[in-house]
């Protein structure tokens, strides 16, 4: 068992690096093949399977024996952009691409929704009447967004990414038929990774307004070579950090079919430190000369937001169960985003804040089990997922929206002790908008302004392996 969960560890870290975006922020509620077939609508009251360890952990104690589950979600999201005014840098001038040209409105990025492929690794084990013991290991928040490095927007970002691995062993306690208790700690992992272009011309002419020595004055003479990509710089910044957390859970069942579930997850503070490393054309290596463009160590810190859930499972016949879910993300914990640089700064900037003001957010879903034979069952759900962003304050990082989700399903039984489960679901994203505007003295100077519209939409496919034992 001990080297199937380092195994699953390392799974994790490499698999959640190309992770997804567009969960509500940057969360990931993709724990469970058997829940995302009825859209998370039971979450917290379910319990069919061990994955009840991550939505109520109290669940476990609906459990018999030994139960290993192990699941893969492959997540497609996209997320298009085109520009509605033609982008411009903070004095005026037009942004150019790679052939050096100025960017017109209409134009159109790549992609920036990455594929990714999320695992899943759940034990829960029956001691006796009383008590059981599980172990959650998942990734619970994940990121990931892409953008060529001449796109309109690269000086405020070109890859975004978030990877997390949540180590989380609880213990559950049956007080007596009705009532189930649990409580679980958290070990998380966090590697994060935000780069973009630094615009080197635009930096160089502001050098050069300033009369310092480390301009290049027959560079800044010529106006074609602001926001030129020939120019630019591109900076990454890397860091990453361990946090700790809780959870609890409470399971009652009001009879043999119907049982109601609340679980919460505390907040992680998280602070990252780590280096950014910048890789400067030869065109303006006077700037890298000057030292502004130097390898340094960074650091930041992000609170990972609490959760509470309020699920209710039903079991109307032998065969047709009905369920709901509430749930509540405390994404106001996520205000701004700074890196701190901790040697001379970058471009003479000793950090780079980006405001965020991220508000709370509320899902509801709710969904259906249908046991078609003795083996197979059928699932379905839909749901409502609010986004925490507001729309002055979007960013190319996440440009995320509300999402309404549709989610089928389906569960084999193999044998006595293993299951197969399948899921599907579509998200449908509204398209959402984004203005960036550059003016002197703002966050964005140095970015320039950004507007537009991102189209959006999210596909999941799913499969999950249940061994009972």
């Amino acid at each position: 068992m001990s080297r199937t969960v380092r195994l699953v560890m390392v799974a994790c870290l490499v698999l959640v690096s190309a992770g997804p975006v567009f969960a509500s922020g940057f969360a990931i509620i993709e724990q469970s093949v058997s829940g995302l077939g009825s859209a998370f609508s039971g979450g917290a009251a379910v319990a069919e399977d061990a994955t009840t360890i991550f939505f109520n952990p109290a669940g476990i104690t609906l459990l018999d024996g030994q139960q290993v589950v192990v699941g893969a979600h492959v997540i497609v999201p996209s997320a298009k952009f085109t520009a509605s005014s033609a982008p411009t840098n903070a004095a005026g001038a037009p942004i150019r691409n790679a052939a050096g040209a100025p960017i017109s409105s209409g134009s159109s990025a790549s992609d920036a929704g990455q594929v990714g492929l999320v695992p899943n690794f759940y034990y829960a084990n029956k001691l006796s009447d009383r008590f059981s013991v599980g172990l959650g290991i998942n990734a619970p928040f994940g990121l990931v967004t892409e953008y060529d490095k001449t796109w309109a927007g690269r000086y405020h970002a070109v890859e975004s990414a978030v990877a997390t691995i949540n180590i989380n062993p609880n213990i559950a306690y049956q007080v007596n038929e009705q009532l189930s208790l649990a409580a679980g700690v958290s070990a998380q992992y966090i590697d994060v990774t935000l780069s973009s272009m630094v615009d080197g011309g635009l930096v160089n002419a502001n050098l050069a307004a300033l009369g310092s020595p480390a301009a290049n004055l027959a560079m800044a003479g010529d106006p074609t070579n602001l926001s030129n990509p020939v120019n630019d710089i591109f900076a990454e910044n890397t860091a990453d950090d361990w946090g700790y957390g809780y959870n609890l859970g409470l399971l009652y069942q009001f009879n043999q079919g119907t049982r109601a579930g609340f679980a919460y997850r505390s907040q992680i503070k998280h602070k990252v430190s780590g280096k950014v490393t910048a890789s400067v054309p030869t065109s303006v290596a006077n700037l890298a000369a000057a030292g502004l463009f130097s390898e340094q160590s960074i650091n930041g810190s992000i609170t990972l937001p609490a959760t509470a859930s309020l699920s209710l499972y039903h079991q109307v016949s032998d065969r047709l169960a009905l369920m709901g879910d509430v749930s509540w993300t405390e994404w106001s914990t996520f205000q701004e985003l700074v890196i701190n640089f901790e040697g001379a700064g970058l471009a003479g900037k000793p950090n780079s804040p980006t405001t965020e003001n991220w508000e709370d957010t509320w899902r509801y879903s709710i969904g259906a089990t249908y046991k078609a034979t003795d083996a197979l069952i059928l699932r379905g759900g839909l749901a409502y997922d609010e986004s925490p962003i507001k729309d002055e304050y979007r960013t190319p990082r996440i440009p995320g929206a509300d999402r309404t989700w549709i989610s089928i399903g389906a569960g084999y039984q193999v044998t006595d002790s293993i299951v197969v489960d399948f899921a599907y679901a579509h998200l449908f994203v509204p398209n959402s908008s984004i203005n960036k505007v550059a003016t002197i003295g703002s966050e964005d100077e140095s970015r320039g302004t950004l507007q537009g519209e991102y189209e959006n939409q999210v596909d999941i496919a799913s499969v999950q392996l249940s061994y009972r034992f």
